[in-house]
């Protein structure tokens, strides 16, 4: 389920970025099409989702929440 996410952030991040004139649009197309790129954004998406849950439960221990 997060590679599919990964695709979409990245299709957009190379839009915005052809778009402001960041950078060109073959270079954008690649930047979309990258399976290294994907891949390491997908390990970051994972990161951030196993992050915020294990706060979400630090928060919950240390507020008395029902865990």
């Amino acid at each position: 389920m997060i590679a599919p996410i990964a695709r979409i952030i990245l299709r957009y991040g190379a839009a915005g970025l052809v778009t402001y004139g960041l950078t060109s649009a073959e270079m954008g197309r690649q930047i979309a099409a990258d399976p290294d790129i994907l891949n390491a954004l997908t390990i970051l998406i994972g990161a951030v989702i196993a992050a915020v849950t294990e706060t979400a439960y630090w928060l919950a221990k240390k507020l008395g929440w029902a865990t």
